[in-house]
């Protein structure tokens, strides 16, 4: 128990971490006319230097294959108050033409340590955003409107998104019968996909709004099942 105690101490009072490191957006689109696509990564705390690893990694845990980018730096120091860019280069397999891919793009950061000081706990943030491969035969405008595009349907106490386009689309907000779905995240290109309804659900109003390719929140859309 005093150990426990004292463990929760120095979780409370004794300890540096990361948060200050930002990134300059919540996803990269990969456009394939491009050489590669950027994100800025900013050391916001203004005394301590941090060091950032950087790497490329396949969106599912059970997908083995080779990641087709390169990112660089893998490895950099920044500074305090300072900004570095993270380059994303496509620099493998030939991706889907037919409709985008994703991966995400892992950046790690870890605090300075200094000799002769104070024993601390030192926590390692790593943070992932998605990279969206997408094909030059896909438009901009289209993905800007492919969450105008998806369909819904309910099967007893089960909620059923289809979407028949190419692009991936990510929920901001999805509510059923004035109850926000906290689980709903994204639904892939040309692809179905299904979650609960919470229990005493019985209007049919349906409500959502997406993520665009600049991380920001679209205009919502109203629709009944």
């Amino acid at each position: 128990m005093i150990k426990k105690r004292i463990f929760y101490f120095l979780l409370l009072f004794s300890f540096n971490t990361v948060a200050s490191v930002t990134l300059g957006g919540t996803r990269v689109i990969y456009e394939e006319n491009k050489k590669e696509s950027n994100i800025s990564v900013s050391n916001q705390d203004s005394s301590s230097p941090v060091l950032i690893q950087t790497w490329a990694e396949n969106f599912r845990p059970e997908d083995s294959s080779e990641v087709p980018f390169i990112v660089t730096p893998p490895l950099f120091r920044l500074e305090p108050e300072q900004d570095n860019i993270i380059r994303i280069i496509h620099a493998g397999k030939l991706l889907p033409q037919h409709e985008e891919t994703v991966y995400w793009l892992s950046v790690r950061s870890i605090p300075s340590t200094k000799r002769n000081k104070e024993n601390k706990l030192l926590i390692t943030v790593q943070n992932r955003i998605k990279i969206i491969y997408r094909p030059s035969a896909l438009s901009k405008k289209e993905a800007s409107d492919a969450y105008k595009k998806i369909k819904f349907s309910r099967e007893k106490n089960m909620l059923t998104v289809s979407n028949p386009t190419p692009f991936y689309v990510s929920f901001y907000s999805l509510v059923v019968g004035g109850k926000e779905l906290k689980e709903a995240d994204m639904v892939a290109p040309k692809s179905k996909k299904q979650w609960a309804i919470p229990n005493g659900i019985r209007s049919s109003e349906i409500k959502w709004q997406a993520i665009n390719d600049y991380g920001g929140v679209t205009q919502e859309i109203k629709a009944s099942l």
